[in-house]
């Protein structure tokens, strides 16, 4: 009888019906807008001669770029233009990353020290730079720390190798030789020495209950294996030291006020959300889990690498995705003190110079996407890699 009316009823009372009815809709309204704005925009800018394709990347862009990672001048191509932008802002992006990771580190760690006053420091160092917008941190570094310099030529001199002034911080540049390619495959080899060792010592802990400490034996892989190499094909790597002739430096690398002063911003701003982050994963772990491994004669370092840190990555590697995404995202702010990033030569002066509005702004954001969609997959696999598996 109960089959007999769930058939009976009509289509229009069938929840299940309905519900994909009501996708349906949904999927065709916004399918529509999108048409309909698709549609619009090819109207207007036909109606005004712009042209939406790529054909300018080909043209001459006429203007230059205080700071470009590849070869590039005033007669280069805006398809240049646009390599330049990303590449300084991949630059800029991956440096403050691993800045903003490693002093987000300390200051968490510090933030839960038993000492009164660096525990305090820490706890102001965050909520200070937590709580100010990055774009005034940016104007502050850049106005206000950057500007203010000497001139070259009363340069603050730091060894001899390090100089600061007015017009950026310049340090040494290496200068490699042809036989520092044996360095190189040295350093390849000592990553995968350490990828084996690593699975050796997990196999022999299985096996035989005795821990080996990867950590140390895989840094001195790491460092030990290329710094012989270095030394045995003869130290082939050179320096060019920055040397001031004239009203200016020559030689050496230089990080130009705009970079740095977003390099700073970017890191502090970043590493207080990260710090805050490290300290809430740490105690998120059970202080009877940490008495426990230290009863059984553990030292703290090992207490911290084998029962904390492990229980603590799966509170802080999501979070600290986000503010790696954020940074990324952030660094488009450069555009503000001249900076040039993407956004500020190729969605700006090209944008300007072009007309492209359009084509320009949709790779825009469909690099930053990108680049956004690849941190994530990235840190998910980490974290995948990391999280503990409960039986």
């Amino acid at each position: 009888m109960s089959n007999h009316q769930a058939s009976a009823t009509p289509w229009w009372l069938n929840q299940r019906i309905r519900g994909w009815i009501a996708q349906l809709l949904v999927i065709a309204f916004v399918a529509g807008f999108f048409t309909f704005v698709a549609y619009n925009t090819q109207v207007n800018m036909q109606a005004r001669g712009i042209s939406n394709s790529l054909s300018f990347f080909g043209q001459e862009a006429g203007f230059s770029v205080i700071q470009s990672l590849i070869p590039y001048s005033s007669s280069s191509t805006y398809g240049r233009v646009f390599l330049v932008g990303l590449l300084n802002t991949l630059f800029v992006s991956v440096i403050g990353i691993i800045f903003a990771s490693l002093l987000g580190l300390v200051i968490g760690i510090a933030r839960l020290s038993s000492n009164w006053l660096l525990a305090r420091l820490a706890g102001a160092f965050i909520e200070t730079f937590r709580n100010i917008p990055l774009l005034l941190q940016i104007f502050f570094f850049y106005f206000a720390v950057m500007q203010v310099l000497p001139t070259a030529r009363q340069s603050f001199d730091l060894g001899g190798l390090f100089f600061f002034n007015n017009r950026g911080v310049y340090l040494p540049r290496p200068v490699p030789e042809p036989a520092f390619w044996a360095v190189v495959i040295a350093f390849v080899v000592a990553i995968g020495g350490v990828i084996w060792l690593r699975r050796w010592a997990r196999r022999r802990q299985e096996e035989t209950g005795q821990p080996f400490p990867v950590f140390w034996g895989g840094f001195g892989l790491i460092i030990g294996l290329p710094l012989i190499v270095f030394f045995l094909a003869g130290m082939p790597l050179g320096w060019s030291v920055p040397q001031l002739r004239g009203f200016n430096f020559q030689g050496g690398l230089v990080a130009i006020p705009e970079f740095t002063a977003l390099l700073l911003a970017l890191t502090i701003y970043t590493a207080a959300s990260i710090a805050e982050i490290v300290r809430s994963g740490i105690l998120s772990v059970s202080h009877g889990q940490t008495e426990v491994a230290r009863s059984l004669g553990l030292p703290n370092q090992r207490v911290l690498q084998l029962v904390v840190l492990p229980q603590a990555l799966r509170v802080i590697i999501p979070p600290v995705t986000s503010q790696y995404l954020n940074l990324t995202k952030n660094s488009s702010l450069a555009t503000a003190i001249g900076y040039p990033d993407l956004v500020s030569v190729f969605a700006g002066t090209a944008l300007n110079q072009t007309g492209q509005a359009v084509v320009i702004i949709g790779i825009t954001m469909g690099v930053y996407l990108t680049i956004s969609l690849s941190i994530s997959l990235l840190m998910n696999v980490y974290n995948q890699r990391v999280r503990l598996v409960e039986r």
